[in-house]
């Protein structure tokens, strides 16, 4: 599988002269391209860079039989100099850049030696970046052959939209082949996404990859508190190899790392941009169509994908460098002590919310007869979706004080999350049960919207 090169000279050479994209561009305040001179249409000026700074948890060297890009294309007259770039020193130089001025710099570095990741949802912003700044600029996408029909139309309109041709990345054929014929179709919701996901997903990015000295995403540190909070604007790829191969041969840029949802969604809607239909019906994150669903009021937008997995599974292999590791106890964003044990700041710490130990929640399970109904949250601190939900909890907490409904907290991560599995119907985090009067049989709260109106739904119904 190879790239086709793509011109999009021909859009971009007349986009800032265009009084039309001025006027788009001045509605954003500081967003003003870089002055710079004008090159030959066919001369692509590029630098070959190493860097200084040594990646952390990258992985080994791998062999690949894919023949890299620029092998099997014609490629430009090139000047070629050798320099080393300290990525980490830059990163902190373009902390408060615009997410235009950071993309305006990775395209001048690289050239048409980078690309930009678009997977089909708000990371069209990207794509409207690299647009305003003048320059060319290449596109590729995944297609994992499972994405849904909405997602296939909106790559058609980006097309045509900026007058593009996106570079489609397929899996190989044999890999899908086996992996379906010998556990079916849906074998992840049964033992994980993971291997799905390295079969549609991660071999061919690192086959598109290794045609590449740097590529662009869309990661946000918003996006998922648990495990993208310190993705920076620009770093040597702790994960893939680049064109030259090796460990240090790729460059990351994330220039809408710094960047809140809300505000991405402000550009899109100012720049007037297409946008995938599916986000007008509640889904905000979008991957592949059975592992994708809209997210509920309460919710935080991670929810909508891989949603019967645990919080800290809710990645697809595409970011392993930016993920955090687990503590020593499991434990996400967790301090480690230095006796070794991982510490974490509590949530749904209110006085009428009743943190419940394993003896307590053992006797709530033996109790045939109660005094009083109860509610109990199956959590972890770590989860940010538990800590979505804080605010609903507590305030469910104070419209029932008194009213003869207990709101209790149960801890079941760590050493408990087998027991909570087995006994209290713990399939991922959170999980709300509750306890009638006159049942020993706990009931599971069956709905994903967490949302105080529909959890009061849920007990006024019950007790």
């Amino acid at each position: 599988m190879v790239f086709s090169v793509t011109s999009s000279s021909a859009v971009h050479s007349s986009s800032l002269s265009s009084s039309f994209e001025q006027t788009k561009a001045a509605k954003l305040g500081a967003f003003q391209p870089l002055d710079r001179p004008h090159l030959p249409s066919k001369t692509v000026i590029f630098s070959r860079r190493r860097c200084a700074v040594k990646p952390l948890n990258a992985e080994p060297r791998r062999n690949d039989s894919i023949v890299p890009l620029a092998a099997t294309v014609s490629a430009p007259e090139v000047v070629d100099k050798v320099e080393v770039e300290d990525y980490e020193k830059l990163a902190k130089e373009l902390e408060n850049a615009s997410p235009l001025q950071i993309m305006d710099k990775a395209l001048e570095k690289f050239g048409n030696d980078i690309a930009i990741a678009f997977s089909g949802a708000e990371d069209v912003a990207l794509i409207e970046y690299a647009h305003l700044t003048g320059r060319p600029f290449r596109v590729f996408s995944l297609d994992t052959g499972r994405l849904n029909p909405e997602t296939y139309k909106f790559f058609d309109e980006v097309e045509k939209h900026y007058g593009i041709r996106i570079e489609y990345m397929f899996p190989d054929s044999v890999e899908v082949q086996d992996l379906v014929r010998t556990k079916g179709l849906f074998s992840f919701y049964e033992d994980g996404h993971q291997e799905c996901c390295r079969v549609r997903k991660v071999r061919p990015l690192r086959r598109a990859l290794k045609g590449l000295r740097a590529w662009i995403t869309g990661q946000r540190k918003d996006q998922s508190p648990g495990t993208r909070a310190e993705v920076p604007v620009v770093q040597v790829d702790p994960v893939f190899d680049g064109l030259d191969g090796g460990i240090g041969s790729l460059v990351k840029w994330n220039p809408v790392a710094n960047v809140k949802g809300n505000d991405i969604w402000n550009f899109l809607r100012t720049m007037e941009v297409p946008v995938n239909s599916l986000h007008a019906k509640g889904y905000i994150s979008i991957g592949c169509e059975p592992c994708t669903r809209p997210v509920l009021p309460g919710q935080h937008e991670r929810e909508g994908r891989w949603w019967w997995e645990d919080a800290k599974a809710k990645e697809c292999g595409l970011h392993k460098g930016n993920i955090k590791e687990e503590n020593l106890n499991g434990n996400e964003n967790g301090a480690v002590n230095a006796n070794g044990t991982a510490t974490q700041a509590d949530i749904f710490n209110a006085t009428n919310v009743v943190s419940l130990s394993r003896p307590g929640i053992e006797n709530l399970l033996k109790l045939d007869n109660r005094k009083e109904a109860w509610v109990v949250v199956l959590y972890a601190p770590w989860c940010p979706f538990c800590q979505e939900m804080e605010s609903s909890y507590v305030e469910l907490a104070e419209k029932l004080e008194g009213s003869g409904v207990k709101v209790a907290k149960f801890r079941a991560d760590g050493e408990e999350k087998a027991f909570a599995q087995k006994e209290l119907q713990l399939g991922s985090f959170p999980t709300l049960l509750f306890f009638p009067k006159h049942s020993s049989r706990p009931i599971k709260y069956p709905s994903e919207k967490r949302d105080v109106d529909s959890l009061v739904a849920f007990v006024n119904a019950l007790q």
